[in-house]
């Protein structure tokens, strides 16, 4: 999954895209790259970012579906406004990835009735003021199961089909460092589901867990680890890994696929 924002102060690359030709010209380059999905969000879920106007969301993410549907690759809206998901789906759209798991007033109304995927993500309080303090759990991984569990029975509940779910531990959305890695090394215990369990996407690109181990403190340094981190959640069961280097991510994931398919055949 390739990240596309077109917002002015997301974390590693607010302001690069939020004109539409550039972002249109990115778009392009992930699917050359090898991008499966392009996540467009028009919001910064970053520590500390302040929420956007409902018109400004719908004006930044709305003519870009519109003008990227034809591309022959499913698009994911990143938001947990009701009224963007709505105009979203009318636009094209094939997933909504909502940080709130569909918490919100009215979200689940607004998808209920649609054919398309629906990622529910674990968040400790909002973005605002998630990482505020230390953020505190009893046990993280059996804390986010339970509450990934407990959202997607209230998909389940009104009617959302099984296989349109796919769930996300929210790396860094109120976690501290260790918070983080004890989820990525436990990845497949956070996933609902039993035997069966629901797909996972791992969100973990440039993200400041990774600069806490390697010592960088600029986001866009981050990419080595970034594919590192990726290929931990490949190896861990990852369905989908949402990043902003898609080329070199897609390289990485080869590697590791031919890998383990020389290692079944010996």
């Amino acid at each position: 999954m390739g990240i596309l924002n077109v917002t002015p102060d997301s974390f590693s690359d607010g302001g690069s895209y939020i004109a539409q030709g550039d972002a249109l010209r990115q778009a392009e380059r992930m699917l050359l790259d090898g991008a499966d999905i392009i996540d467009i969000g028009g919001e910064s879920t970053r520590p500390g970012a302040p929420p956007v106007a409902l018109d400004d969301e719908l004006a930044r993410v709305i003519p870009l579906i519109e003008q990227l549907r034809g591309a022959n690759l499913p698009l994911s809206i990143d938001t947990y406004k009701p009224e963007v998901m709505r105009a979203a789906l009318a636009a094209g759209a094939d997933m909504i990835n909502d940080i709130w798991a569909f918490r919100m007033p009215g979200a689940i109304d607004a998808v209920r009735d649609s054919a398309c995927a629906l990622c529910a993500m674990h968040m400790l309080g909002e973005p605002r003021t998630m990482q505020v303090g230390e953020p505190a759990y009893r046990d993280v991984v059996a804390d986010v199961r339970a509450f990934l569990v407990e959202r997607t029975e209230a998909l389940l509940q009104a009617g959302v089909a099984r296989q349109r779910l796919v769930v996300d531990p929210g790396f860094g959305f109120g976690k501290t460092v260790e918070h983080n890695y004890t989820l990525l090394a436990h990845l497949p215990e956070t996933a609902p589901g039993g035997t069966a369990p629901l797909p996972v996407l791992a969100g973990i690109s440039r993200k400041s867990m990774l600069g806490a181990v390697t010592g960088r403190t600029v986001a866009s340094e981050r990419v080595a680890a970034s594919i590192a981190a990726a290929v931990c959640a490949a190896e861990r069961g990852a369905s989908i890994i949402r990043v902003h280097d898609v080329a070199q991510t897609v390289d990485a994931l080869k590697i590791w696929s031919a890998t383990r398919a020389a290692a079944r055949r010996s």
